[in-house]
């Protein structure tokens, strides 16, 4: 047996009582954003197509779904995970190379709604299985990303299985067999990006921790080690096969409190440019006919994902150098999703501007920093620079996350926020009626 499999088992089976305080802390704060990206994705097109296939299946209306609506824990978990992840708006792992709370909280709220368990169980077991999920990504490494999959669907899907299996009670045994299952279920492809096919695939990610662990815990079977075994998933994943595979990181260690939370509506390799333009001072209140061209590097790996030189559509924006860096420069306030509109992609200005951008990769930057010079119509240069790895201290981040979840959808923020201090003292059925009673408003405001 694998050390990756026993090692993420263990981490899946660890008791609350060792598990310290600050990773918790980040936890809980994930919660409440999954919570405001969901909500503000609720009126989207894929949100509203997800709920009518939810309605016209039926079945069991065990777990909650957002915008109004309940359905069966694996159906919920798709839609959900789905919604959430419509905006782009969600956290981000850099190591895990993927999004963590929109393919792990749906499993886990669906499964904790229906086994009526406490918010503090609900959010070990999200902390937990998103550890586990973090080191299968960690394996599968760079190379498993830039060949085409989607670590948000595919490691993911095991941290959602992981933090499933914990909440109905798996032993080892079980929870070897539900990974396992994982292992022939998760999918998901980077080329769906720009499309409702990369939201659906955080719902995929739910939907799969869900089935998995539940067939588990009825005496299905598999493999005996899938994620790491002869042709197993990491193997069968990766070019080069099993022996191209990342060295496992250890499991004593919390490595969830380096996830970074978007304050852009955007791609969060873009952010780093974006932070880089609005911290340099002398580039405050340029207009595009004062620069004569603006030269960006970024790790290369970016450079599959985020540089859409002309988009089509506001999804398309939001994978976009040229267009993000022109709407930064201008003043657009890039932490309002409700700019990115297809329209916004016929922008005459933008267009225009977008031809003086360059974007080059450069191997000696981090996927979390971005450099660049602004060269002015006169001659000058302004350089550019911004590191995304500093991180922000719990009260800090509460602050800008609960500043971001009022823009994002308004008053109903207040829905959310309230549950913060008293997480604690409630259940997973109380998150998932304020989220449910959210959601409906957010449907409503969005129509």
């Amino acid at each position: 047996m694998s050390s990756l499999t026993d090692g993420i088992i263990d981490i899946a089976m660890r008791s609350a009582e060792v598990v310290p305080d600050l990773p918790v802390t980040f936890a809980k704060l994930s919660l409440l954003d999954w919570m405001t990206c969901a909500i503000a994705g609720v009126g989207e097109p894929l949100a509203i197509r997800l709920r009518q296939m939810a309605a016209n299946e039926g079945g069991r209306p065990l777990a909650s779904v957002i915008g109004g609506m309940r359905a069966p824990p694996r159906m919920a978990a798709l839609v959900n995970g789905a919604t959430s992840h419509a905006l782009d708006y969600d956290d981000t792992h850099f190591a895990h190379v993927g999004h963590l709370s929109v393919g792990i909280y749906p499993a886990a709220l669906a499964i904790a709604e229906m086994q009526d368990v406490s918010a503090e169980e609900m959010v070990t077991a999200f902390l937990l299985g998103a550890e586990g999920g973090i080191r299968v990504g960690m394996t599968l490494g760079r190379a498993h990303y830039n060949h085409g999959f989607h670590q948000t669907a595919t490691a993911g899907a095991f941290g959602a299985t992981l933090a499933a299996g914990r909440l109905l009670g798996l032993d080892q045994r079980q929870m070897r067999h539900a990974l396992g299952l994982c292992a022939t279920r998760a999918s998901g492809l980077t080329s769906q990006f720009g499309s409702m096919g990369k939201p659906y695939n955080a719902g995929i990610a739910a939907a799969n921790g869900v089935e998995c662990a539940t067939l588990a815990s009825l005496g299905f079977t598999s493999a005996d080690d899938g994620l790491m075994g002869h042709q197993g998933f990491v193997g069968a994943h990766l070019p080069g096969g099993i022996e191209a595979a990342s060295r496992s990181p250890e499991c004593a260690s919390y490595l969830f409190p380096d996830n970074k939370y978007k304050l852009h509506a955007c791609c969060h390799g873009l952010h780093p440019m974006i932070e880089a333009l609005l911290s340099a001072k002398e580039a405050s209140g340029l207009i595009f006919d004062d620069i004569s061209s603006f030269a960006l590097s970024t790790n290369p790996r970016w450079l599959a994902v985020c540089d859409i030189k002309r988009p089509r559509t506001g999804l398309e924006v939001k994978f976009s150098y040229n267009w993000l860096a022109g709407m930064t420069l201008r003043g657009d306030n890039t932490g309002d999703d409700r700019l990115f509109t297809d329209s916004l992609a016929g922008d005459a200005a933008l267009a225009g501007f977008a031809e003086r951008i360059s974007v080059t990769g450069d191997d000696n930057l981090t996927d979390l920093q971005a450099r660049g010079e602004i060269r002015l119509t006169d001659g000058r240069g302004i350089p550019v620079w911004f590191d995304l790895a500093d991180p922000f201290a719990p009260e800090v981040l509460a602050e800008k996350l609960q500043r971001k979840s009022s823009t994002m959808i308004g008053d109903t923020s207040s829905v959310i926020w309230d549950l913060h201090p008293r997480l604690g003292q409630l259940g997973a059925r109380d998150v998932a009626g304020a989220l449910l009673a959210a959601g409906a408003d957010g449907q409503a405001v969005n129509g």
